[in-house]
């Protein structure tokens, strides 16, 4: 099972997740990182998931069309949209808040 782990502020938030899972849905069924994931839409339209992946994220999907689109540039900086991906391996994010 692979292990998130999100960085807000100094605090830090890990917990395994499934093999596979997305965290915005596993946030909006109030499964972790609920509540410490910020997210709307879940569709990859309103950019309010965007995270900056600090570690793991060679083992993501490329960005979808939609990522394009609303992070632009950020892209470049190591932003993701996380509704966008699923988790294969452990993954380190930050939100900006």
């Amino acid at each position: 099972m692979p292990m998130v782990k999100i960085f807000l502020g100094d605090k830090v938030f890990k917990e395994n997740v499934d093999l596979d899972a997305n965290l915005v849905v596993q946030a909006g069924t109030k499964k972790f990182p609920f509540p410490h994931l910020k997210y709307k839409c879940g569709m990859g339209s309103c950019g309010t998931c965007a995270s900056k992946i600090l570690s793991g994220g060679e083992n993501l999907n490329k960005p979808t069309w939609k990522e394009i689109k609303i992070l632009k540039d950020k892209l470049d900086l190591g932003y993701r949209l996380v509704c966008q991906f699923r988790i294969k391996k452990d993954l380190e994010i930050k939100q900006d808040y």
